[in-house]
């Protein structure tokens, strides 16, 4: 077995160091993109910040299979054994993991089962079928993760964990090293939580090349672990979520990913779905996105609880992914465009008691 397997008993690696990162980008090269970065100077960011400061945006969402979640999915297949390999793979994931494993699977030659709760999106369902995978939908998150361990013991697939262990951080970390060199001086990163996966991979890198530049995680408040964890200290498993951002539906966090965030990470934050809805707004109207709920919320951090801090900053904000259906994305953006009426009302009726 591969030191690093995913079936390995007990990782190998405290946390992903930078010649480990740097190791795993040189073996990715050629098979993941190297996203570009954009600098948002107009709209909302120049009506909130008045030109102080830089705001970057990292457009992971560009990234094949349209999410950042296929550098770890990449980096976790390519680890197996042949016979390993033989016996094929399973994941669980709202979908953008789903996809992402069952890209890698087919480029790795072997089988591809994903576990996804019902709600997934139904443009995920189809892109996981129409790249060879074994769709299987449960009722929710929490039924998909006991399914999909009971798929890899009862069948002996390869579990590929959505976030967490070793093989997935170092997949992550490749992006806050190409964040790092593409925009240099950095006053802080901020970055969507699910799990934790992409959040730890990402500030370990950021924080061994700056230890100066601050890293913020973000999480809806209907799927809130991370935070929760920071506060006890402890692994914390959620009894139900509840968030428009599905692929931030991570129903509990891990030890492995659990530790790197808390070594590196500064704090996490959390945003309504309200906020983030009127984020992908933001993100279409200025930077022409079609940002999916969970690559908006650290926008939503930027103009909500991390405003304060971070005006007059230079700040990268992580865009994650693009998944979603169209339908979908109209309902979200409607409901953003909503909230921003209702606040600009409750604006202009304040100025009006005022006056």
């Amino acid at each position: 077995m591969h030191p690093l397997s995913p079936l390995s008993p007990q990782p190998t690696l405290s946390f992903p160091t930078l010649p480990h990162i740097r190791a795993t980008a040189d073996r990715l090269a050629g098979k993941v993109l190297h996203t570009p970065v954009w600098r948002w100077q107009t709209g909302v960011i120049e009506e909130a910040f008045a030109g102080a400061g830089e705001v970057w945006l990292k457009l992971e969402l560009f990234q094949k299979t349209g999410t950042f979640k296929l550098r770890g999915a990449l980096n976790c297949i390519e680890a197996l054994t042949a016979a390993e390999r033989t016996r094929g793979v399973v994941a669980v994931s709202a979908g953008n993991h789903a996809v992402a494993v069952a890209y890698t699977a087919r480029l790795a030659g072997c089988s591809a089962t994903v576990v996804m709760p019902r709600h997934a999106s139904p443009a995920r369902m189809t892109a996981c079928r129409e790249l060879g995978a074994n769709v299987v939908l449960m009722p929710d998150v929490h039924q998909a993760f006991a399914r999909g361990e009971a798929i890899a013991r009862y069948e002996g697939r390869s579990m590929l964990h959505p976030y967490e262990g070793p093989l997935t951080a170092l997949g992550t970390a490749t992006i806050g090293l190409e964040l790092m060199a593409q925009v240099p001086g950095l006053d802080a990163v901020v970055v969507p939580i699910g799990g934790g996966g992409l959040c730890a991979g990402i500030a370990a890198a950021v924080k061994q090349i700056d230890p100066a530049c601050a890293v913020y995680g973000v999480e809806p408040f209907g799927a809130d672990a991370m935070f929760r964890s920071f506060q006890s200290g402890n692994t914390e498993r959620l009894d139900r979520v509840d968030t428009v951002a599905d692929s931030l539906g991570a129903p509990q966090t891990l030890p492995y990913s659990l530790a790197v965030c808390r070594r590196f990470v500064d704090e996490v934050v959390r945003v309504t779905d309200d906020e983030i809805c009127v984020a992908m707004l933001d993100l279409f109207r200025d930077a022409k996105l079609v940002a999916e709920p969970a690559a908006a919320v650290a926008t939503a951090a930027l103009l909500g609880p991390l405003r304060e801090r971070l005006a007059g900053k230079r700040v990268a904000l992580v865009v994650c992914g693009s998944n979603i259906d169209a339908e979908g994305f109209a309902r979200l953006l409607g409901r953003g465009a909503g909230v921003r009426e209702r606040e600009q009302a409750a604006r202009g009726a304040a100025l009006v008691a005022s006056a």
